[in-house]
């Protein structure tokens, strides 16, 4: 259960990172690199003080960034088909 909570925060995290992302959309490359790095280490230091394994807070984070990817690339590919 404890893994299930993390990996829903995390993608809530994530759910941020993206506003964030939206509203900052004329930064450079390397603004919005540190950026997803500020979040990551977040995503990552909240996984690790519920599951409190490092093992296992690296793989739901990292399960939970190609969940996160998937969903962002399905919905972008999905919402400019139904706008062209």
């Amino acid at each position: 259960m404890k893994k299930y909570v993390a990996l829903l925060l995390q993608l809530m995290i994530w759910s941020g990172f993206t506003l964030v992302e939206w509203l900052s959309g004329r930064d450079h490359m390397l603004a919005k690199t540190i950026l997803f790095a500020v979040f990551f280490y977040l995503a990552f230091l909240i996984a690790r003080m519920i599951v409190k394994s490092n093992k296992t807070t690296i793989f739901i984070t990292l399960a939970s960034l190609g969940a996160y990817a998937g969903i962002h690339l399905l919905l972008n590919t999905l919402l400019r088909s139904a706008f062209l």
